[in-house]
């Protein structure tokens, strides 16, 4: 089973711990990190856009991605969340183990 670390931020640290919770009591992410202070460069509808935002680090697995991806985008405030995933090439093998276990989903 591989394990994925998805990036998604938040405007604020009410809206990141409200969807932490959801993610990690249903079973989608095995922990999220919040990560505050994080300000953001973008554009957005044509303009230079510059936000304070709260940063989730969410460890989850590639068969529960698509479940996870869909869930934040029903939770988030933003019309377009920023959703990134990328392969964990290594690590522990019995924390990657315990991301397996925490988010079976007959957990």
């Amino acid at each position: 089973m591989t394990v994925r670390l998805v990036f998604c931020t938040c405007p604020d640290t009410a809206s990141a711990e409200r969807i932490a919770d959801a993610l990690v009591g249903e079973h989608l992410a095995a922990c999220v990190n919040l990560l505050p202070g994080v300000t953001s460069v973008y554009r957005w509808q044509g303009r230079l856009e510059r936000a304070g935002e709260v940063l989730l680090l969410i460890k989850t697995t590639a068969d529960r991605l698509g479940a996870l991806s869909a869930r934040l985008a029903e939770l988030h405030p933003y019309e377009l969340p920023e959703v990134l995933a990328v392969e964990a090439g290594a690590g522990l093998p019995a924390y990657l183990d315990w991301v397996v276990a925490q988010t079976a989903e007959d957990t």
